[in-house]
């Protein structure tokens, strides 16, 4: 009964199109509804012609600006290659750090990228909340970059005693595009964040995963050494 419902009104509707007077009555409807609210039309005209307007000067805007930010940025990159972390993160006088970057230029790429080099800073000035706020509001398409961050980002967390957190981003950092030469470094900080959770079965099983996969690595000789030992424990 359904599917004879359907069909019937599957061919109303084609004799409604096919029919020229029906579809210039369906026309002469719409045209006298548009000039019967007229202000209506109108108005969501407008409020569309707006929307598309701003949408399109904040792009333009934060292009502008990120370009202006990635200029300003120049000299706080120099320092933080030439380890002068304190001219980097606030600056010389004369040049903005990265913290003046970010409150600055917020919605920028040069603002993302100033919140890795600051989290970056924060760790290794001992810093570890700090370097994990900064850690979590980076992002990046470069596979390197961002598992370069997920990777902070476990330190900090193991540095706190936050093992779980830890593990979760060493994991991160791993299967972040895994290759060959960053995803054993990853692995065995994975797996001492395992043996410091108290877990030695995953710790043996990450050495295992060095071992198996990464025997060229510079981690496979540390991995067979430390899965042997706690090997050992395991069978006390």
């Amino acid at each position: 009964m359904a599917k004879k419902d359907t069909k019937k009104a599957a061919e109303v509707e084609y004799e409604l199109l096919e029919n020229p007077e029906e579809i210039k009555g369906r026309l002469e409807k719409g045209e006298a509804f548009v000039r019967e609210n007229t202000k209506l039309v109108g108005g969501l005209i407008a409020v569309i012609i707006l929307i598309i307007a701003g949408v399109l000067f904040m792009q333009i805007n934060t292009q502008n600006q990120d370009k202006k930010a990635q200029a300003e940025m120049f000299q706080a990159v120099y320092y933080f290659e030439q380890d002068e972390t304190d001219l980097a993160l606030n600056g010389d006088g004369s040049n903005a750090g990265f913290l003046k970057i970010v409150d600055s230029y917020g919605r920028t790429d040069a603002a993302n990228l100033a919140h890795f080099y600051i989290g970056s800073i924060y760790l290794s000035e001992g810093n570890f909340q700090k370097a994990i706020d900064h850690l979590k509001k980076f992002s990046a398409s470069d596979y390197f970059v961002q598992a370069r961050a997920f990777g902070l980002l476990g330190d900090a967390y193991l540095e706190l005693g936050n093992t779980s957190d830890a593990i979760a981003n060493y994991k991160k950092a791993v299967n972040h595009k895994e290759n060959k030469f960053f995803a054993p470094r990853y692995l065995n900080k994975l797996a001492i964040a395992y043996e410091e959770a108290g877990d030695v079965a995953n710790a043996i099983k990450t050495y295992n995963e060095i071992e198996e996969k990464y025997f060229e690595s510079f981690e496979f000789t540390n991995a067979r050494k430390h899965k042997a030992r706690l090997e050992g424990l395991a069978s006390k």
